[in-house]
C-alpha cells in the first residue's frame, strides 16, 4: 500500500493550516480532515470554465476574473478555450499554493500561470472585486466548498448582499458571476434573485468522466428587477 506522503503546509490568512500531500501520483490539498481538492476530482473545476466561457462567447478581448487558483484546473480548462486576446485575472489568497504549483505540482500547472493572458494577484477576491468596477466578463469564484466561510470565516463576505452587490457592479454588462459549490443552498439562491442576479443551478461531475460525486455550479446574470 502507497503511504500518503505530507510535502508541505501552509497558513491561510485569517483560517487555518492547509497541507499539501502526494499518493503515488496524485496530490491533494487538505484542511483538518476536509480534502478541499485532488489531481483526482476535477471535472466540475473544468466546467466552472468551460461553462462560463460559453456564456460569455459573445465579448470581445473577454476578461475572466478567477479567484482562486486551487489546483490550476479552472485556469486551464478556461485557457484552452479563450482566444488569444483574452485577459485571465487569479485572485490567490494563499501565496504557498502559487509556490506548490510552481514547485512539487508544477507538472499538474504544466505553465498555465506563465501564459501571458494570466495576471496573477497574490490576495483576497474579494478586495479585486470591490476595486474594479465594470471589469470583468465572468467572476468564477470556487474559494470554499460553497457559499459558507469552511475554509475562513472572511469568505462568508463574499457570499453576503454586500459582496453580491460588488460582483454585480465589478461586472461588464452581459457579464456572468458563477460559483462552485460541493452541495446545493436553497437559501444562497434567494439571496442571489434578491440582488437582482437571474440564477441558472447546474450540477456536474466531480470526475472529469462524469462519474464520483455532485457538485454545483450556479451562473448568475444581473436583470434589472429580477426576483
Amino acid at each position: 500500500m502507497i503511504p500518503r506522503e505530507l510535502l508541505a503546509t501552509a497558513q491561510i490568512p485569517g483560517g487555518e493550516e492547509l497541507r499539501l500531500f502526494r499518493h503515488g501520483g496524485d496530490f491533494m490539498i487538505v484542511l483538518d480532515r476536509n480534502e478541499l481538492m485532488s489531481t483526482r476530482l476535477r471535472g466540475s473545476e473544468e466546467a466552472l470554465a468551460t461553462m462560463s466561457c460559453t456564456r460569455i462567447a459573445d465579448a470581445r478581448k473577454p476578461h475572466l476574473l478567477i479567484g482562486g487558483y486551487g489546483m490550476g484546473f479552472t485556469l486551464r480548462a478556461a485557457l484552452a478555450v479563450l482566444p488569444k486576446d483574452a485577459t485571465v485575472t487569479v485572485a490567490e489568497l494563499v501565496p504557498d499554493i502559487i509556490e506548490w504549483a510552481r514547485g512539487p505540482m508544477a507538472d499538474v500547472a504544466a505553465g498555465c500561470l506563465d501564459d501571458p493572458r494570466v495576471r496573477l494577484i497574490v490576495g483576497d477576491v474579494a478586495k479585486v472585486i470591490e476595486t474594479a468596477p465594470a471589469t470583468f466578463d465572468a467572476i468564477l469564484l470556487d474559494v470554499d466548498n460553497g457559499p459558507d466561510g469552511l475554509v475562513r470565516e472572511d469568505n462568508n463576505r463574499i457570499y453576503s448582499r454586500q459582496g453580491l452587490l460588488a460582483a454585480r457592479a465589478a461586472l461588464r454588462p452581459g457579464g456572468v458571476l458563477a460559483i462552485w459549490s460541493a452541495a446545493k443552498d436553497n437559501a444562497f439562491v434567494r439571496r442571489m434573485r434578491l440582488a437582482h442576479f437571474d440564477v441558472e443551478e447546474i450540477t456536474v461531475s466531480a470526475r472529469a468522466n462524469g462519474k464520483g460525486a455532485k457538485h454545483v455550479i450556479w451562473f448568475a446574470r444581473y436583470t434589472p428587477g429580477a426576483r
